[in-house]
């Protein structure tokens, strides 16, 4: 098929519904890791492109309307006859989420034409069979021409063995330009190694950056310029839903910004200043810090980073 307009970025991952239950009661938003970037980049000016995997149903449809009101353009395939996938999310008084799943995931295969400047994937949808192995194809075939991101942000229940998610996620990280990992991301796969090992390693195996949040205590990155660290703006935290997912749009669209993104650019993203470097993970973080403080996976728009 051939995508809608000028799309700058591909997204391909699940798309579900979370059912966030607090002390307060139970609310439905819309979600899931690909979608919460996918919409997170939108909002931030960057025209995005989503293939995903949801039914004709109620939830459904509050998928469809959270993607028409961030101007996210869906292939048409995204949407099919069976049930849309559930994550159920308690808050505890930390406001940290514990998740529940109901997921399938199995999205049509498709081809895109024009070639995207950017195509992220991750979580679930990168490891979850069937459908793994179309996001395996799909990023295949675009890695030669387009900058490829990637965020594990792992889901225990659904991954199998941390040995056997560990294969995958490394595989993956080694096809990828831009890694995004959480540190308990990296606590589930590697238990004995420290997140600074770990960088090192994931930065060897082929990507040009890497990177990994941890909460309240910041970010680490890592490029071949070296290492660094950015603090976590301070903000009050409603909860943490979304929180890695609009750090990941806005690492990549600040990267955008600065024309470092696209297969003709992979050399410049491979020379980035650690002064760019510490820019684009301060500007991420600027992103999760307003995600967190309102509830759900509600990231910002430039509008509202800019105070307008």
């Amino acid at each position: 098929m051939s995508s809608p307009g000028p799309v700058r970025a591909l997204v391909v991952g699940e798309s579900l519904v979370d059912i966030v239950r607090d002390d307060g009661g139970e609310v439905t938003h819309p979600g899931g890791s690909p979608l919460n970037v996918a919409v997170g980049l939108a909002r931030l000016g960057i025209p995005t492109l989503l293939h995903t995997s949801f039914g004709a149903d109620s939830h459904g449809s509050l998928i469809a309307q959270r993607l028409e009101d961030s101007a996210v353009a869906l292939t048409p395939e995204s949407v099919n006859t069976e049930p849309t996938s559930i994550a159920e999310a308690t808050i505890g008084v930390d406001g940290a989420a514990s998740y529940r799943f109901a997921v399938e995931w199995d999205p049509a295969d498709i081809v895109i034409d024009p070639p995207p400047s950017i195509v992220h994937t991750g979580s679930i949808s990168a490891l979850l069979e069937p459908g793994a192995a179309v996001v395996e194809r799909i990023v295949r075939d675009l890695r030669e021409v387009s900058t490829v991101s990637y965020d594990p942000n792992v889901r225990p229940q659904l991954m199998g063995s941390p040995d056997f998610a560990r294969r995958r996620v490394e595989s993956h990280v080694a096809n990828a330009d831009v890694v995004k990992a959480s540190d308990e991301d990296l606590a589930w796969l590697y238990p004995d190694r420290s997140p600074d090992e770990v960088l090192a390693r994931w930065l060897a195996s082929g990507p040009a950056l890497v990177v990994v949040t941890r909460g309240e205590d910041g970010a680490d990155a890592i490029a071949a310029s070296g290492r660094v660290h950015v603090d976590a703006p301070t903000t009050n935290v409603a909860d943490t839903i979304g929180a890695g997912d609009s750090f990941t749009a806005g690492l990549l669209a600040v990267l955008a910004d600065r024309n470092l993104l696209g297969g003709d650019r992979q050399g410049a993203l491979r020379a980035i200043a650690s002064s760019t470097v510490v820019e684009v993970v301060t500007f991420a973080a600027r992103c999760a810090a307003f995600t967190v403080s309102r509830e759900g996976a509600n990231p910002p728009t430039r509008a509202e980073l800019e105070g307008i």
